[in-house]
C-alpha cells in the first residue's frame, strides 16, 4: 500500500493551494492541476514539498475538455496507480448583467465549472475503485442559491454542481466512495487583490459576519478535509455552508 493520493483541480492557488496544505499536512501525496502559469504552479510545488516533505506532482489541463480531464487522470494513474480523493476546485466564469450574457459566456463558464465536474468525477471513480473506493468533493459559493450581482451565469454552473453531487453521491455509493460540496461565503483569496478598495471591503465583510471575521482559504480546506475522512462516512450528497453564519442574515 502505498501513501495516499490526493488530486485538487485548481489546486495551485488561493483556496485550492490551501486545501492542498491540509492534505499535505496529513501525509497525502498531491497531484495539482492548474490551467495558466506554470511557474505559479512549479512554486507550490516546492514551497509544499519542503514544508510537509510529501510529493507533489503537477499537470497543467484545461478541465472544460474531456480529452483534457481523461489525459490528467491518466497521468495520476501512471504516476501513482492510485488515487484516494478527488477535490473539485477549478473554477471560471464570466461576471456581468444577465442581459448582457452571450452564448460563449455561458458555454465556457459551464463547461469548466459543471461539465468538467461531472467528467472528472468519472474518471476519479475508476481510478479510486482500484483501491477500494474514495472521497470527492466539489466546491460551490452561496450564488448557487442566492441572486448576486452579475453572478447569472456562475450561479447557475455552481447549482448544477451541488445537483451533480446528489447524483454522484447515490451512484457512486456502492463503490465506497462518499461525494459531497464545500460552498464558501465571500472568502479573502487572491482574487479580492485587483480591488482597489480591498481592505474597505474585507472590513465590511468582517463586521456583518457573525463569526467576527471573514472566511479564510483555511476555513474551507478544514471542511473539505473532514468530508474525506472516517468521520463523515454517512455524510453523502450534501452542500456543507462554511460562512460563519453569514447566509442566514436578512440583509
Amino acid at each position: 500500500m502505498g501513501k495516499k493520493v490526493a488530486l485538487i483541480t485548481g489546486g495551485t492557488r488561493g483556496i485550492g493551494k490551501a486545501i492542498a496544505e491540509k492534505f499535505a499536512q496529513n501525509g497525502y501525496t498531491l497531484v495539482l492541476n492548474y490551467a495558466r502559469k506554470a511557474s505559479n504552479a512549479e512554486k507550490t510545488k516546492q514551497d509544499i514539498e519542503e514544508k510537509y516533505g510529501t510529493e507533489v506532482k503537477t499537470c497543467k489541463a484545461n478541465v472544460g475538455e474531456v480529452g483534457q480531464i481523461q489525459q490528467l487522470f491518466k497521468s495520476t494513474e501512471e504516476a501513482f496507480g492510485r488515487l484516494d480523493v478527488f477535490i473539485n476546485n477549478a473554477a471560471s466564469g464570466v461576471q456581468r448583467p444577465l442581459m448582457e450574457i452571450q452564448e460563449k459566456h455561458w458555454d465556457w463558464t459551464q463547461d469548466i465549472n459543471a461539465k468538467a465536474y461531472l467528467f472528472a468525477a468519472q474518471q476519479a471513480a475508476k481510478l479510486m475503485q482500484k483501491s477500494g473506493g474514495g472521497h470527492i468533493v466539489a466546491l460551490s459559493s452561496l450564488g448557487a442559491v442566492r441572486a448576486l450581482p452579475n453572478y447569472a451565469v456562475v450561479g447557475v454552473s455552481k447549482a448544477a454542481v451541488e445537483a451533480i453531487t446528489r447524483y454522484l453521491a447515490v451512484a457512486l455509493a456502492p463503490m465506497n466512495i462518499t461525494v459531497n460540496t464545500v460552498s464558501g461565503g465571500a472568502v479573502d483569496t487572491d482574487a479580492l487583490k485587483h480591488f482597489p478598495n480591498r481592505a474597505e471591503l474585507l472590513e465590511q465583510a468582517a463586521k456583518r459576519n457573525p463569526a467576527g471575521r471573514i472566511v479564510q482559504p483555511e476555513d474551507l480546506a478544514e471542511a473539505v478535509y473532514f468530508l474525506c475522512t472516517p468521520a463523515a462516512f454517512m455524510i453523502r450528497g450534501q452542500t456543507i455552508t462554511v460562512d460563519g453564519g453569514l447566509s442566514l442574515l436578512a440583509e
